[in-house]
């Protein structure tokens, strides 16, 4: 009886210690990850994320916020997954994105966005509230936005005319500083690799915000590019030397940009075909004007004819000089800004891209498109090419 006495106090004693290291550990793990208050803290969580510095919310919070879900709140749906929009206990609003079981963006790309985002400060850069792992559910947590995204307005023959010149105007600006930001002034220079007009959220007073960093690729501080064997991105928005070589730089983003720019002040998607017998896109269209010295007609006939025709004229010139064959030729967002801001004296612009150039052969309708609708969240559209 004494044997068995002893041996039973050891064990419990010997279970309480490793009760006790357990918490003292995952307490201290806490405490590193980040200063915010935490919801849930769990083995998926500390195997995906641990250590990044972003709000950890529980499936439970979430879930309650969106009514479960519930389809009254959806927002839309993009290639990763729907969006909803929901209201937290304390009041605040927020935008869940909940990536499908079947997205392409898997653990990679999610833990990529959440270190990303969460250590951005821009006013032109969507706020990341924080995210949820449980289970196979991955959530990200948004600041809602108003007025959704950009295509929800800039496409929409009725949403169209709510965008005027000086709010386009606000927009292109707006965009290109928080390119500025991720490419020279934060802390870490990232190249976003899917800018595009469905991952551009406008508040309630039409500001941008550049959402949807998934896909973004973080340079070392003296690297200007990289070449990568897994392209991926949207069609009509990846530059020449990315979408066929894999050459990733800033540049790469200039020419999204650029693609972006024309589209806002033409109120017409690139990646659609504009004449079936010419089989122009916007870039190509865009071009045939200008060298015709017809470019102002590429105006979106919606804003009537309130709006400043050398100012325009400047907007659609720094558009196509971003939009050049050859990313040398491009101008870095820092220009960009410049141009933008000023009456500098402007180049002219080169042969555009992706019409009659480096590869004829090339062709947009070659490759896989899903169009999707717009999301406060980021919607997505991807074509991955290995």
């Amino acid at each position: 009886m004494s044997l068995c006495t002893y041996f039973l106090v050891k064990w419990i004693a010997k279970r309480r210690g490793a009760r006790k290291q357990k918490e003292g550990s995952t307490s201290k793990g806490t405490a590193a990850v980040s200063s915010l208050s935490w919801d849930m803290v769990g083995n998926e969580i500390e195997d995906e994320i641990g250590g990044i510095d972003s709000r950890l919310f529980s499936f439970k919070t979430i879930a309650a916020a969106t009514d479960n879900f519930d389809n009254k709140n959806k927002l839309g749906r993009g290639g990763f997954g729907p969006v909803y929009k929901g209201s937290l206990l304390d009041g605040q609003d927020i935008a869940v994105k909940r990536l499908s079981k079947l997205s392409a963006q898997g653990a990679m790309e999610f833990k990529n966005e959440v270190e990303l985002i969460s250590k951005l400060q821009h006013r032109n850069l969507v706020k990341l509230l924080g995210c949820c792992i449980c289970g196979e559910e991955k959530l990200l947590v948004y600041e809602l936005m108003a007025n959704k995204s950009l295509d929800a307005f800039l496409f929409d023959d009725t949403n169209r005319r709510k965008l005027d010149w000086n709010r386009r105007c606000n927009i292109i600006e707006g965009i290109a500083r928080g390119l500025l930001y991720l490419h020279r002034d934060s802390r870490l220079k990232i190249i976003h690799r899917d800018l595009k007009a469905s991952n551009v959220l406008l508040d309630d007073r039409f500001n941008p915000k550049i959402s949807d960093f998934g896909m973004a690729r973080m340079f070392g501080g003296d690297q200007n590019h990289e070449t990568t064997k897994r392209v991926v991105g949207t069609i009509g928005y990846m530059s020449p030397e990315y979408a066929m070589e894999g050459q990733i730089s800033e540049k790469s983003d200039v020419f999204s940009f650029g693609v972006l720019l024309l589209e806002i002040v033409s109120g017409k998607r690139n990646n659609k075909f504009l004449n079936d017998d010419e089989a122009l896109n916007l870039l190509g269209y865009a071009w045939t004007l200008w060298k015709e010295k017809r470019v102002l007609e590429l105006v979106d006939p919606s804003l009537g004819d309130s709006w400043p025709q050398m100012e325009v004229f400047k907007c659609i010139k720094i558009g196509l000089l971003c939009v050049q064959e050859y990313p040398v030729d491009r101008p870095t967002m820092s220009l960009v800004v410049k141009m933008l801001s000023s009456d500098t004296t402007l180049p002219a612009p080169k042969q555009a891209a992706f019409f009659g150039g480096r590869s004829p052969s090339f062709s947009i309708s070659s490759m896989e498109y899903t169009d999707t609708s717009s999301t406060n969240g980021a919607a997505k559209t991807n074509t991955e090419i290995n």
